[in-house]
């Protein structure tokens, strides 16, 4: 009896919002052992990584990367196991990430330089490699190191701050003697922002609904103004955080998950970026990859020592893939959002 594979594949593309309809669950059989090609892996996938950049590929529209195709594997980040190789490099049993999908399993031609990494699990557990020590932690360390380059004693914010990519830029930025605001969704959030990870303050945006609100709260958690922000959501909060943007702050754009559902989102001051001599700089981290080894030095070192730490959601089982997405677009995650697959 052949492997069966499960897949979520794209079924229609979202009109405003995306739902869980917009996806399909299918099943697809998988050549056995025997039947690899020369060069071929079979991997069994153990984590699945559910990102916020997932939603702009669902829309047929110009970006930085091709529309997600309609009918096939939704993309995503994948951590697993070989079961079956027919490749000098990787031996059955090792311990791999890479772009395998939405689904439970991958066919990979491991010929092909980088599209299958193996890992090292003894130090940094399997889906770390996902998240504080995967693409997530690597453009934390990007934009923060390379564009915001803060200095000790400097102020930096950050937007999405509990989440994958947030949590990481506030500790990153405290190792460099800086002051560190996030800014959350909830009390709960906030609340491990400060403790747990050790920013030095965090501000709950749905107690801020408006820019004057927002600009106050900004205005008494930095009273020496912003000198370098690192922006996951736009909208409202970048608004407000160029009020109080020192001279030559700098922004590390990554994402703009306030209007990943088409809506526009205009920026109240723009005169600002002149007024304030201001670097406002957008980056996709898989354009920078000869950083990567530096990144994931400072990075692994820091989870396996303790000192870098991350929190995990974790949905059970690839059928559920679709709400944890629409959950993490929508803030309910707490952490790196992750689909377990066995």
């Amino acid at each position: 009896m052949p492997l069966m594979n499960r897949q979520i594949v794209l079924a229609s593309r979202p009109q405003g919002e995306a739902g869980v309809d917009n996806f399909r669950l299918v099943e697809t059989a998988l050549p056995g052992p025997d039947e690899l090609a020369d060069g071929q892996v079979l991997v069994r996938h153990h984590f699945l990584s559910l990102d916020p950049y997932m939603r702009g590929r669902m829309n047929d529209s110009r970006s930085y990367a091709q529309p997600q195709p309609l009918d096939e594997v939704m993309i995503g980040g994948t951590a697993g196991e070989v079961i079956a190789s027919r490749n000098p490099h990787f031996a059955v049993g090792d311990a791999v990430v890479g772009m395998g999908g939405w689904q439970e399993h991958a066919l990979v031609d491991a010929t092909q330089r980088g599209v299958l990494q193996k890992v090292d699990t003894r130090q940094v557990p399997l889906s770390a490699y996902l998240g504080a020590v995967g693409m997530p932690g690597v453009t934390a360390w990007y934009g923060l190191v390379k564009i915001i380059d803060p200095q000790p004693g400097q102020t930096i914010t950050v937007s999405a701050a509990s989440g994958a990519v947030g949590s990481a830029v506030g500790q990153l930025a405290k190792a460099r003697g800086c002051r560190v605001v996030g800014l959350a969704g909830g009390a709960e959030k906030c609340a491990h922002v400060v403790d747990e990870l050790g920013f030095d303050a965090c501000i709950d945006y749905r107690r801020h609904p408006d820019l004057k609100s927002m600009s106050a709260a900004l205005k008494a958690a930095c009273p020496a103004g912003i000198d370098g922000h690192f922006e996951n959501v736009g909208g409202l909060i970048l608004d407000a955080v160029m009020l109080r943007a020192n001279a030559f702050s700098r922004v590390a754009m990554c994402g703009m998950i306030a209007g990943y559902d088409g809506q526009p989102l205009p920026m109240a001051n723009p005169a600002l970026i002149l007024v304030n001599r201001m670097k406002i700089e957008g980056f996709i981290v898989s354009e920078h990859m000869a950083v990567w080894p530096e990144a994931l030095r400072e990075l692994g070192a820091g989870v396996a020592t303790g000192t870098l730490k991350y929190r995990e959601s974790i949905a059970q089982g690839l059928e559920h893939a679709p709400e944890a997405f629409i959950g993490l677009l929508k803030g309910r995650n707490f952490g790196k959002q992750l689909v377990k697959l066995v």
